[in-house]
């Protein structure tokens, strides 16, 4: 029996930009869900975005996540309306990852597998990049 099994996948987006999100106060990081209703979507949206200041990124760069549920196989179309936000990017890479549910049996097989939300996983996974 499979321990896992595959019930979706996550679009997500991920850019390097030489400036903070606009309107965020010139914030080194900033976190945004975006709802929705307000998208017209079935699920949110969630926007991440640390800095230099944060040793993830070369001095002045910032590294934004935008990520999802997605709900067509489009990631750059699905995930505009986030990307759209963040001004100016100097490099984007899209992508879809697919997302897992446990399916064993953990007192048979003795293998405890945890469930976290889907899109929190979808920000932070890969969350450092290497320079």
């Amino acid at each position: 029996m499979p321990q896992v099994k595959k019930v979706g996948k996550v679009a997500r987006a991920i850019c390097i930009m030489s400036h903070p999100i606009p309107d965020t106060s010139d914030s080194h990081s900033a976190q945004v869900i975006l709802p929705q209703k307000q998208l017209g979507r079935k699920l949110h949206m969630y926007l991440f975005c640390c800095s230099y200041a944060h040793n993830v990124a070369p001095k002045g760069k910032y590294i934004a996540f935008v990520s999802t549920e997605a709900e067509t196989n489009n990631p750059e179309v699905e995930l505009r309306l986030g990307t759209d936000l963040l001004g100016q990017v100097d490099e984007i890479f899209y992508d879809t990852y697919d997302r897992y549910v446990p399916a064993n049996e953990e007192e048979d097989d003795n293998c405890f597998i945890s469930t976290v939300s889907t899109i929190i996983a979808a920000i932070y996974t890969g969350f450092f990049l290497p320079f």
